[in-house]
């Protein structure tokens, strides 16, 4: 039961942290009809996140090793950036109302808020 707790913990977290980030970062938004629906996307935003993160993160870590020695991780935020744009073009894709304007600012900053964010709410909420 750990398990589906701390996943479900994860997804609220980065649903709330997608949601926060639509109100405060420029280029990153969410055109939805009812709180239904804005519930619904972001839920399958986050989930749609997670997956690219889990499959993606590790293929392009261990890919790019010499990259992320070479800039003492700082190539991070650009790799980060990519995959939140990636997430925004398969939620469009996917016909969900969420949108990212570009890589610089609203991309990089969205997913370096969204990880800030689902980081502090994971530690705050999976207390046992």
């Amino acid at each position: 039961m750990g398990f589906l707790k701390g996943l479900l913990i994860r997804l609220g977290a980065t649903a709330v942290a997608f949601w926060l980030a639509t109100l405060l970062i420029p280029g990153i938004t969410l055109d939805s009809g009812s709180a239904v629906e804005t519930v619904t996307t972001l839920l399958l935003v986050a989930v749609i996140f997670g997956v690219v993160n889990a499959v993606l993160q590790p293929i392009i870590k261990t890919v790019g090793c010499g990259l992320y020695l070479l800039t003492l991780g700082l190539i991070a935020l650009v790799v980060n950036g990519l995959l939140f744009l990636l997430t925004s073009w398969i939620a469009d894709q996917a016909g969900l109302p969420f949108q990212v304007d570009g890589f610089w600012p609203a991309a990089v900053l969205g997913a370096l808020f969204v990880g800030i964010v689902t980081w502090i709410l994971g530690a705050v909420l999976d207390r046992d």
